[in-house]
């Protein structure tokens, strides 16, 4: 268990209701999403410019 870090954020309730209902026949989760895109993040530069850049939400908080 020391290799997981326990967290909880915020998401945008109408993205992760679609994302969800993407995924039922996938077998794919958030935290699967997560800690690919993490692990992405971290090792691709343009996939962080890519992802800064996204301003595609409905921002609805200044935590977005």
């Amino acid at each position: 268990m020391d290799k997981f870090k326990l967290t909880s954020v915020k998401v945008l309730k109408d993205s992760y209701i679609r994302f969800r209902s993407i995924c039922l026949d996938d077998d794919f989760t958030l935290q699967k999403l997560v800690n690919r895109a993490i692990d992405k993040y971290n090792q691709d530069e343009n996939f962080r410019d890519e992802i800064r850049e996204y301003t595609q939400l409905h921002i609805s908080s200044s935590k977005l």
